[in-house]
């Protein structure tokens, strides 16, 4: 404990006690490492929070959870496929994520509001600010953190179906074609998945309304466009299907996929979009993605101010 000592003789007054004291206060001499530093942890911090590591017993439960629904699955396939000696496995690679949307929609709604609400919640986005780390800085962070826990979601399950084929010896060339291609597929989607419940996030401190927030506009966008889909191919208007998959994340990774990774398409009887109907996929998945980093940029300029 630092020596306290008095900066001025005490001045005799009735009933005064008051004293200014000396407690050896000293400014830090210490290596500052920066802003990529402070990216790199918030990053790690962030990426970690998304499975509950480093927090509560509590906070694990779910992510972890989802996690091993994802994974159950593709574990399954493969134990059929080897036991019947398969041929092919039964889903394709491209195909799972899109099968699986309704874990994956949940995993995006309950760890966006987590990655950043908090932040809101508790008003600790000006203190991050008060360092050298900048609005772009915690952006990125924060989106790369969420995009890279959604990606080790969705790609575990298709390590799981590719090691299986293997194991199973099915044609190793096939078989790592279409593992790269719905690798392909997955990071795209952990893209848009991110930026799209990250801005819905950012909108409330709240944690419970973010989560019913980024599922309603997930589930209802689906819903909506499958349904008119429908419609469409009851009354032969099969051109109009594909121009409809635009309103809504998961069919826009379906077209991108069918369009130019070799995916079949979920859509009604099988009509994905042409190539040039790809194009328009691929620009309007990039345009949300670019977006939604321009959204938060923007959303946490106010917010620091």
């Amino acid at each position: 404990m630092a020596a306290e000592h008095s900066l001025h003789p005490p001045v005799p007054a009735p009933g005064d006690q008051t004293r200014i004291h000396n407690i050896g206060y000293r400014s830090y001499d210490g290596p500052r490492l920066g802003r990529a530093y402070a990216r790199r942890s918030l990053f790690s911090q962030s990426l970690r929070g998304s499975y509950g590591l480093g927090r509560s017993v509590k906070s694990k439960v779910l992510p972890m959870l989802l996690f091993v629904v994802m994974c159950v699955p593709a574990a399954i396939m493969v134990a059929v496929a080897v036991a019947t000696k398969a041929n092919d496995l039964p889903v394709d690679y491209t195909r799972y994520a899109i099968v699986m949307q309704a874990v994956i929609s949940l995993y995006i709604a309950s760890q966006a509001p987590q990655s950043v609400s908090r932040d809101l919640r508790f008003k600790t986005v000006p203190l991050y600010f008060s360092r050298p780390i900048e609005t772009a800085d915690y952006v990125r962070a924060k989106y790369a953190a969420l995009a890279s826990a959604l990606f080790v979601l969705t790609a575990a399950p298709l390590l799981v179906l590719y090691v299986g084929a293997l194991l199973a010896k099915l044609d190793f060339a096939d078989q790592t074609k279409g593992f790269a291609q719905g690798l392909v597929s997955v990071a795209l989607l952990s893209l848009l998945f991110a930026g799209i419940g990250l801005v819905i996030a950012s909108v409330t401190p709240r944690r419970g309304f973010g989560i019913a927030a980024v599922i309603a506009v997930l589930t209802i966008s689906y819903g909506a466009v499958s349904t008119l889909q429908a419609i469409a191919e009851v009354q032969d208007s099969s051109g109009s299907i594909a121009w409809i998959g635009l309103f809504s994340p998961i069919t826009l990774i379906d077209g991108v996929q069918s369009a130019y990774l070799g995916a079949v398409s979920a859509f009604p009887g099988g009509a994905g979009p042409s190539n040039a109907e790809g194009v328009v996929y691929v620009l309007v998945t990039l345009g949300l993605i670019a977006g939604s980093y321009g959204l938060l940029t923007r959303r946490y300029k106010k917010v620091g101010l």
